[in-house]
């Protein structure tokens, strides 16, 4: 059994590809952890801005058939179908595999995203403030702590099967611009 995060996200009818993955990841997976949902400006891709959020899951799946499962769930929902570039209806990222490091399957793990961008560590952190980021002596809440950026990120209100993803004491932070320069 190998101890998994995954990055979510979603730019196109954000809530309803967000609750369709939620529900094929359960069938999938089993029991999951779910982090709080934020809006963040697009990074890398044009288009409009994205829900995002991190699921902790474990699974028996290899990390190939784990992918192949993913990339099955994103076409389930549009991915492949998307008529115009920027256009995101579900993107899952495998962010950490167990303890693996470095290249696997052809995928770089830990997702060097995760350092990268507030829309994952910040989530992160929040659902697994412990957990150590493998090939780091860091937590996710050390790496957090000393993010640095420019990133427009905000927590927003999300339900799951009748229960509040986002706490309204996190709503009530103020929006991350940057975090750059102390």
């Amino acid at each position: 059994m190998s101890a998994i995060f995954l990055g979510i996200g979603s730019n196109t009818d954000r809530d309803l590809h967000l609750l369709r993955g939620l529900e094929a990841l359960q069938m999938l997976l089993g029991p999951l952890d779910l982090s709080a949902v934020f809006e963040s400006e697009s990074v890398g891709v044009l288009g409009r801005r994205f829900y995002n959020m991190v699921v902790g899951a474990n699974t028996h799946l290899s990390l190939v058939d784990l992918n192949a499962a993913l990339k099955a769930i994103e076409a389930a929902c549009g991915r492949r179908d998307s008529p115009s570039p920027g256009r995101i209806t579900l993107d899952i990222d495998i962010l950490s595999y167990g303890n693996l490091t470095g290249e696997h399957a052809g995928q770089m793990l830990p997702r060097p995203e995760v350092v990268r961008n507030a829309f994952v560590l910040w989530p992160l952190a929040l659902l697994a403030p412990n957990a150590v980021l493998p090939g780091t002596n860091q937590s996710h809440a050390e790496l957090w702590a000393d993010w640095q950026g420019d990133q427009q990120l905000w927590p927003v209100p999300f339900q799951w099967k009748g229960c509040a993803l986002t706490s309204p004491a996190l709503l009530e932070a103020p929006l991350l611009r940057s975090r750059s320069g102390g």
